[in-house]
């Protein structure tokens, strides 16, 4: 089977599994919906955020330590004259490139995880407190 036909198959199976359920919310008790098939606990938002910024204080800390001499080794290697300088230099950047997306990717999942709640339960007071306002309304227009 080809990578595509099985691509294919795959989205096929997706779409007669993957269903959206609006109008409900669990309360932020982290219980599931009856029939729904993925929950999330904001205790374990909270544990991955806490565990990306614990990630991001060590890859901080740790994560730059042979950066100093490979840049010299590869300075030294290319001031003699061998080919495999300017090629460790490429690991070099690389390595540095890498690191610095992989901090950023970790400091915007803490930030985000971290936020999530309280974003969330002001966003769900906000539709609550609009609904409220709507039906208050409409009995006055019956």
């Amino acid at each position: 089977m080809t990578f595509d036909d099985e691509w294919a198959a795959a989205r096929a199976g997706a779409s007669r599994t993957v269903a959206m359920r609006l109008g409900h919310s669990d309360g932020g008790g982290g219980s599931p919906a009856v029939g729904a098939d993925l929950s999330v606990n904001q205790d374990d938002l909270g544990a991955v955020g806490h565990d990306a910024y614990v990630l991001h204080g060590r890859l901080s800390r740790d994560g730059d330590h042979a950066r100093p001499s490979t840049f010299e080794a590869a300075n030294a290697l290319a001031n003699g004259n061998f080919v495999s300088g300017p090629e460790l230099l490429k690991v070099h950047d690389r390595w540095n490139t890498q690191l610095r997306a992989l901090l950023d990717a970790c400091g915007q999942i803490s930030n985000h995880l971290d936020h999530t709640r309280t974003d969330h339960a002001d966003n769900d007071a906000d539709i609550v407190g609009r609904l409220t306002a709507v039906a208050t309304l409409d009995k006055y227009f019956k």
